[in-house]
């Protein structure tokens, strides 16, 4: 995604499923969907060790939030990133961001096939704050 796509799915998303959302603040998924929350956005926890993160209830799988989500936010190990995607492809949810570090282009491949936006190897957080900061 070029800058002005990225902005402009930063300025419409409203729900960010976070996936591998830990209650631990020292978890760099923590501080990031903290950041995201008072950003405005409404964020759901997808953990199923959790049971409420940043005041919000757990879901064990993506398949299990309610209602639509606009991203999917990904802080899972590569290998694991396919099966949220196909869970993803099922909510039918609009895009799939991999944080920093994480890389899996097959996964890629099927989301985007699916007609669903791909973010791979990078920050929301830093993102937001260039783009919209």
């Amino acid at each position: 995604m070029n800058d002005t796509q990225l902005t402009g799915l930063l300025r419409n998303a409203k729900t960010i499923a976070v996936v591998g959302l830990s209650s631990n603040p020292m978890r760099p998924s923590f501080g990031v969907s903290r950041f995201l929350q008072r950003q405005g956005y409404r964020i759901v926890p997808v953990n199923p060790n959790e049971t409420e993160v940043l005041g919000e209830h757990a879901y064990p799988s993506v398949r299990d939030v309610p209602g639509e989500i606009d991203i999917v936010n990904i802080f899972r190990r590569p290998a694991r990133v396919p099966e949220v995607v196909e869970a993803a492809i099922e909510k039918g949810a609009r895009c799939i961001w991999m944080q920093e570090g994480i890389v899996n282009h097959e996964a890629a491949r099927k989301a985007e096939s699916a007609g669903i936006s791909v973010v791979m190897n990078r920050c929301i957080l830093k993102e937001l704050a260039r783009l919209l900061g």
